[in-house]
Formats: structure tokens, sequence, C-alpha cells
């Protein structure tokens, strides 16, 4: 089952976490996790620049090390990264010391391959121990999501993923889609869809 958008009472056990951003002048929030990934991260890219909107990429640092280039080209148009782990490790089932190192493992490839920093954090499966996210917001914002699209779960049609989608999306959502090799095809029929609704309701694509 996907939980399309967040309820509010978890989002109240978490409040220094990022859940929404500023709702002023219809302003949303678009995300994609787990690239770069080729032919998905660049197809993503294209339908972004056709709309000239913005999207930040919560990245996987192996896949960053495989594919600098297309990290490099998410930089030059004008999108945001931010740290997805170095290894896409669920907290919950990894231990305090690796799951930090790992955090950190992330950051050095950004600065090496292209030499930039982010202050932004997503745990991977959005888990992560109290602990983790306390020792990770001393430094970083840990930014979750308020609609999740259910793109990565091929079971659902994608018609419906974007009805969803669309259905969830307010001012100050922060939206989440996955560019990594599973969420491929479904992305080609249903991200320019939802890029076109933003755009023909008003809604500005911003950064995080």
């Amino acid at each position: 089952m996907v939980w399309h958008t967040v309820p509010r009472a978890v989002q109240l056990l978490f409040p220094k976490r990022v859940w929404k951003g500023d709702s002023s002048d219809k302003r949303v929030y678009l995300t994609f996790d787990d690239g770069p990934v080729p032919g998905v991260t660049d197809f993503v890219l294209n339908e972004l620049a056709i709309r000239d909107q913005k999207a930040t990429f919560f990245m996987v640092g192996h896949n960053l090390q495989k594919f600098p280039k297309l990290g490099n080209e998410v930089l030059e148009l004008g999108h945001r990264i931010g740290n997805h782990t170095h290894n896409h490790l669920n907290g919950w089932k990894t231990n305090d010391a690796v799951y930090l190192k790992n955090i950190q493992a992330f950051d050095q490839v950004l600065d090496t391959t292209l030499g930039v920093k982010t202050q932004l954090f997503r745990p991977p499966y959005g888990l992560m121990r109290d602990s983790q996210a306390k020792a990770v917001l001393q430094s970083k914002d840990v930014v979750m999501w308020n609609v999740l699209s259910g793109d990565y779960d091929l079971s659902i049609e994608p018609s419906r993923v974007l009805t969803k989608s669309i259905q969830n999306t307010r001012s100050g959502s922060i939206i989440l889609f996955h560019d990594q090799q599973k969420t491929k095809e479904v992305l080609r029929k249903l991200l320019p869809d939802f890029l076109d609704f933003l755009g023909s309701n008003g809604f500005k694509t911003s950064l995080l």
C-alpha cells in the first residue's frame, strides 16, 4: 500500500524534519530520488527544461560516482542536489556509525566529483532512527515529502499514479518521484502530463 500523502499526525511526530515548503505564490517542490541514472535522469531533465521547471535531486553517491557527467548536468541546468546516502541505506536496519559514515561518503563524492556541498538530506525509504536524525540535523536539513507519487510500485497503473499525484498537490507540496531504472517506463507515461498539470494550473516549481 502506498500513502500518497503523509498524515498530519505522522508529520507532527517529527517536527524537525521538513515536510512542506513555502506555499506563497503557489510554489511546489519537485524532488527525484535515487539517481543519477542514464536514460531516466536525462529524460527528467529534458522534460523539466521544456517547461522551464526546477527540481531537487536526492542522489545516491554510488550512482553519482558512476555517472558524474549526468550529475554535473543537473547542476548546469539550475537544479539542486541533495544527499540520499552513498548506498541507499535503510536507517532502521543499519548501525548508526555505519549510517552516518555512509552519509559522509556521499558528501565526499559530491565534493570530489562536482566540487559542491549540500545541506539537504533525505533518508532512503524515509526511515532513520531518532539517534541518526539527531546527528544529521546538526549539519543538514532532513527533507521528507507530503506527496508520494508511488511511481516505484509497479502494481499501480501509471494513470492512477498521475491521478493521485494531481489530487494531493497543493501550494507548498514537496512531491516525490524516483529517477531510477525501475521507474523508467512509468515516468515516461506520467511525468510529462504531471508537469503540464503544474504549468496549466499556475504552480511554480521551486528549489529546496
